[in-house]
Formats: structure tokens, sequence, C-alpha cells
């Protein structure tokens, strides 16, 4: 069996012991959630159409884990104005293992999946925990990283600044040569950056100060 629900303005096809990652519901890992908006049910009998959803159709599931999405940077600037802005945003997700789908009004039973492995986690979750609860995914927040050079290290698989931090010269001068950093790695210091940001220091710049400070992923 599986159903299409709607949540967040978005349709997603399920079925039982899928894991899904949707716009972020309220609660926490281990919580039961139920999905009510069940537009079409599929069964061995054939499919059923809701108008505008199944009547009596749930879809339940449980919350493995609270995340948030990779950095989204939207940036303007008017030509011949001396007027330009940069915003980022990391949209709130959450991820689900579907439980159970049922019908004729049934509630669900409240049947708790199990555990979600350490490697399913999204990236910059753990590792914001062993920060003191900061992103250490935003390498932003280091002087010298801007959307271009992040783009680069997050395709390299660089992603955290706890990857940075372990850098030894051999490292920087790798990554220099692999990424075409024209050696701003070495001169900003990024290692000895990302290990400050580590033991709790604010960042260099102060515009990544305020960025800290405001909550916000810019």
């Amino acid at each position: 069996m599986f159903a299409v629900i709607k949540t967040g303005g978005k349709q997603y096809r399920v079925a039982a012991e899928d894991k899904i990652t949707v716009e972020k519901l309220p609660g926490a890992a281990g919580d039961v959630v139920s999905f009510d908006n069940v537009i079409m049910l599929g069964r061995d009998g054939g499919t059923e159409i809701g108008a505008p959803f199944v009547t009596g159709a749930t879809v339940a599931g449980e919350i493995l884990e609270q995340g948030r999405g990779a950095k989204v940077i939207n940036f303007k600037k008017r030509r011949r104005q001396n007027s330009k802005r940069k915003k980022g945003h990391r949209q709130d997700l959450t991820i689900v293992r579907i439980t159970e789908i049922l019908t004729g009004g049934a509630k669900p039973s409240g049947k708790k999946a199990s555990a979600a492995p350490a490697a399913t986690q999204p990236v910059g979750v753990a590792a914001a925990a062993a920060a003191g609860g900061r992103d250490s995914s935003n390498l932003s927040l280091i002087a010298g990283i801007g959307p271009t050079i992040e783009k680069k290290l997050r395709a390299a698989g660089v992603t955290s600044w706890e990857q940075i931090a372990a850098w030894t010269d051999e490292d920087v001068a790798k990554w220099d040569a692999e990424l075409k950093l024209g050696g701003r790695a070495k001169r900003d210091e990024w290692p000895e950056q990302a290990r400050e940001l580590l033991a709790g220091k604010p960042p260099r710049a102060k515009v990544d100060q305020a960025e800290q400070k405001s909550g916000e992923d810019w």
C-alpha cells in the first residue's frame, strides 16, 4: 500500500518504512506525527483519489531528526547605483520515518521506528552539538570564505569547522592547489580560525560576528 500526502505545500508518495524530508514539523526526535491530508491511496484493489482528501485516511510517522537544509544565497546588485545585498537562507527540515498507513478513521497506534543511525544525520547537526549548540557547518563564519569558495569546499567534501581545524600545512597546500584558492587559506589562517570558533571565540570579521549574533546563516 502507498499514499500520497500533502505537507508544507508539497506532495510526497510514501509507503511504510519510507524516510522523507519535509518542511519543519513541531516536535522532537521520537515523537509520533500524523498526516491527515492524504490525496491518494494505492492498494491491491486499485487506487482511491480524494476530493480533495481521502476520507478517513491517515499516514503516521515518527520524527527521526530536526535539521536544516543546504544554504541558499540570494545576491542582488543594482548597476551603477552602488547598491548590493546578500542574504542567506537555510530551510528548517524534519526527517520522518513512515510507520503506518491507516484507513477507515483508524488512529495511529503510536508505534515508533528504531533510532536513526548516526550516518543518516544531516551534515552539521552532530557537529553543531559538539560545538556547544553552534552550527559548525557554517563555513562562511571563517573570514576569507565567501559564497564561491564555500561552494567549492562543500563540493570537495569539506563541510565543517572540525575538518578545517584538523588541516596541516600539507593539507592547506593540497586544498589550495586543488581548489585554486590563491593562497587564501594560509594567508587568512583558516585552520586557526576554525579552532577559535570551536573554542567558542567570536568570528574575526565584524560582519561575521553580526551574523553569528543574529542566529541566521547569511
